[in-house]
């Protein structure tokens, strides 16, 4: 049988998941000698109409693998498209040489890029990045036969199995049991949990150490004696103008001023120099 005989047009309707996931199921399955052909005519001739049939093809399969890890807590969309990439890898490394089906090589490839979504988004912490506590974080949610803490023989057991220590099992079994909480508390008003559990209300604010609150009422009480000190030694024609330049709320021009004391503009300028360089010097000595 020949690829461009095969008969049903292989499309994926666009819509809401459920739709998809029927699609996807309804998807008719490739006979080995399609298969075959199909893989070779994508790798001899890069005939990517070929790489879609295989890939519409094996969309069954990335549905069911998905359902698999539905008790992480995740998307199941975002799962099945993260499977579905795996797959398409597993298309374009596949060789038809081989002697074995599609479907038995794509399984890696589709549980690899769900176990990589899963450790990325599960926790914003990340609670395996070895190979070992990898293996251990998919492994460990399916040794659980009852509700509760491994005792210690089951521990014992898991750790056998996987081929790891007792230690990394418990570790794993309370990174497992702990769930990310929010900084600032819950946005929800209606929360049972209070605000008051929140990280932030466990530390201590950078102001509240009563040291630096007297250092700095002190340091602004002795500016403030400074400044006024500073403000005083100024004849009255320049603390007039730099009360009209700088404090008022409506600010005067040089212009405004110059024609007040009869002067120029650039005399006025002058004034209010010396005025803030005198300022400046008295608050620095």
């Amino acid at each position: 049988m020949t690829t461009s005989a095969y008969p049903i047009a292989l499309t994926i309707p666009q819509g809401t998941l459920d739709a998809y996931i029927s699609a996807a199921n309804h998807m008719p399955p490739l006979s080995a000698d399609v298969e075959k052909d199909l893989a070779i005519r994508l790798h001899r001739d890069n005939d990517l109409e070929a790489a879609r049939q295989l890939v519409l093809s094996h969309l069954r399969y990335v549905v069911y693998i998905a359902r698999g890890y539905r008790g992480y807590g995740l998307q199941q969309g975002d799962l099945i498209q993260e499977g579905n990439i795996g797959l398409m890898k597993a298309v374009k490394r596949f060789d038809p040489e081989m002697g074995v089906r599609l479907v038995s090589f794509a399984v890696h490839w589709i549980r690899a890029e769900m176990h990589e979504f899963i450790l990325r988004n599960w926790r914003i912490v990340k609670v395996a990045t070895t190979k070992a506590q990898r293996k251990l974080f998919f492994n460990l949610r399916k040794s659980k036969t009852r509700l509760g803490w491994f005792s210690d023989e089951e521990v014992n057991t898991v750790a056998s199995n996987l081929g790891v220590s007792p230690a990394m099992v418990r570790e794993m079994e309370a990174r497992l049991s702990h769930y990310d909480t929010p900084f600032d508390g819950s946005p929800d008003t209606d929360s049972e949990i209070p605000d008051s559990f929140a990280p932030a209300a466990y530390l201590t604010a950078a102001n509240a150490d009563p040291a630096l609150i007297l250092e700095s009422e002190n340091w602004d009480s002795h500016s403030s004696e400074k400044l006024s000190t500073a403000l005083q030694s100024l004849d009255a024609r320049s603390l007039d103008i730099l009360q009209r330049r700088w404090l008022d709320d409506e600010k005067a021009t040089l212009h405004e001023l110059a024609a007040t004391y009869d002067v120029s503009a650039e005399r006025v300028r002058q004034l209010e120099k010396n005025a803030l360089k005198k300022l400046r010097d008295s608050l620095l000595a």
